[in-house]
This record gives C-alpha cells, structure tokens and sequence, in this order.
C-alpha cells in the first residue's frame, strides 16, 4: 500500500504526538497511554479519556497506529473491555519526521537566542 509523503502529516497536533510517543516503546492501552503521557510531561499534561479517544481514532484513521494485543505481562489480558494500540510502520516513520521537525526548531530558536546554547 502507497502511502502520502510523511510530510503531509505534519506537524502532528500535540495530543497526537504524545499518543505516538507513548507507543514507541510498545503496545499500550489508553489508560496506560494518559499515565506515561502524565510521567513524561511532569503532570503538564492530562489526557481527559475524550481527547484521548477522539486523538487515537484519527491515528487509526491515518493508519499511525493499530490495534493490538497486550503484552507479555500484562496482568489484564482478560479485561476484554481494554483496548490495546500499537504504532504501525507508517506511524513509526511519522513520529520520527516529527521528532526531526521539532529539533531543527529547537535549532533555530537556539541561533535567535530564544533558548540558551547548549
């Protein structure tokens, strides 16, 4: 399958990147997706179910991010209600042009001084 160029899925909207940033790791389910978005972000952010829903259906929708089966360890595996996700090919190379794409800014902002040198 023929997918757009990774350009045009970007930039992703913040939640997104957040969602594909909890999955990079491996297959998560949305309850474990709002806890590491919330470790990562030191509390800054907070995934209200909704958004997160709303966000992971676009992603699924775009073909970022696929359905699952939990991992091993999961001490739920028989919750039948929980959904699992997972990033796809496609959604791993998104994630990383958007990486990419918020670096070269840091980049830029650190040249204007908006940022101290590193």
């Amino acid at each position: 399958m023929s997918h757009p160029p990774l350009e045009t899925f970007l930039p992703l909207r913040p939640v997104e990147f957040q969602i594909l940033l909890a999955l990079a790791p491996g297959v998560r389910h949305g309850y474990g997706i709002m806890q590491d978005t919330l470790r990562r972000t030191d509390g800054a952010l907070l995934l209200e179910p909704g958004t997160l829903y709303r966000a992971l259906r676009r992603l699924l929708s775009a073909g970022l991010v696929e359905e699952g089966e939990p991992g091993v360890g999961e001490t739920d595996r028989d919750d039948e209600r929980r959904r699992y996700y997972r990033l796809t090919s496609l959604g791993q190379r998104v994630a990383s042009a958007e990486a990419e794409r918020m670096r070269r800014l840091v980049v830029a902002a650190r040249a204007s001084g908006l940022l101290g040198r590193a």
